[in-house]
């Protein structure tokens, strides 16, 4: 209450907002991906594994039927216990690592309809115990083997991951305005910059190259523009087509299940530390924000 100098009581009176109902989750999924489309212009791969995984995410009825603002804590955890029921394309059960992706995918859905006002809360997503952990560390006779039976884009990748250690996505979107043949002041090569696109926790670095990763890039028609590895129309690699290969390639060799891509960025980390590179040193050739 309020008294004005004419001595006439007034009220202030409550405003009352009504918001609109939150969306179901089949109804807002457009959107969604129309945000990521722009969000993750630069990387189509990235892309593409969001419609995927929203795919599946919108084949649970209970999920894609549910209003945003419905989906807590209890309706995740009947997802995880009905995507963990069912089996993959291979007929095996379906692994933790792809329903973490899927909740993952979920949980960034659920976190932009927070941040444009369109529901309140983000339930609390907890992840699957269980995931395998990509430590796999290639030795130098499968890496021989590896490299000597690969095609000669997989063979061109694997030199370039295992000698700068980029991860799968820098090096698929690598283009040439980044690669430097000519070596800097002092040094005995040449370089690549990469700049931090791919990840939260990646830094911007410059990154040595080796005489063999110099004799690839060299075999490859060094240009002024366009992507390093690309489709013949010029377009990048994506890096579902990438894993098929490479999943084909260690089935024909027997190679582990474990070896993936990314091992050839982990194999370039181990090495480094088992040559004597301290921890710092380590960090800054591979873009971590921190030491751990």
């Amino acid at each position: 209450r309020d008294w004005s100098v004419t001595g006439v009581q007034t009220c202030a009176l409550p405003i009352f907002i009504e918001r609109r109902p939150a969306p179901a989750f089949r109804d807002f999924a457009p959107r969604f991906t129309e945000a990521i489309k722009t969000l993750c212009a630069n990387k189509p791969g990235t892309v593409k594994f969001y419609e995927s995984k929203l795919g599946a995410l919108l084949k649970y009825e209970p999920i894609a039927s549910s209003a945003l603002d419905r989906i807590d804590e209890a309706a995740v955890q009947a997802y995880k216990q009905h995507r963990s029921r069912q089996p993959s394309r291979k007929g095996k059960p379906l692994s933790a690592a792809s329903v973490n992706r899927e909740l993952a995918t979920l949980r960034r859905l659920l976190r932009l309809a927070q941040e444009w006002k369109v529901i309140d809360r983000v339930p609390r997503i907890r992840l699957l115990s269980g995931e395998q952990g990509r430590e796999f560390v290639l030795s130098y006779e499968q890496e021989r083997l590896y490299l000597g039976a690969a095609s000669l884009l997989l063979h061109d990748m694997g030199v370039l991951m295992l000698d700068t250690g980029l991860r799968v996505g820098e090096a698929l979107s690598l283009e040439w305005p980044e690669v430097h043949l000519t070596p800097a002041t002092g040094a005995a090569l040449g370089y690549l910059k990469i700049r931090a696109r791919h990840s939260k926790n990646s830094k911007t670095r410059n990154v040595p190259l080796t005489e063999r990763v110099v004799r690839v890039l060299k075999t490859l028609a060094p240009a002024k523009v366009g992507y390093v590895f690309h489709r013949g129309d010029g377009q990048p690699i994506y890096q579902t087509w990438l894993n098929q290969q490479h999943s084909a390639l260690r089935t024909l060799l027997k190679l582990p299940l474990e070896f993936v891509p990314h091992s050839f960025r982990h194999t370039y980390g181990t090495r480094l530390g088992e040559a004597g590179a301290d921890a710092f040193t380590i960090m800054r050739l591979m873009g971590h924000s921190s030491v751990t």
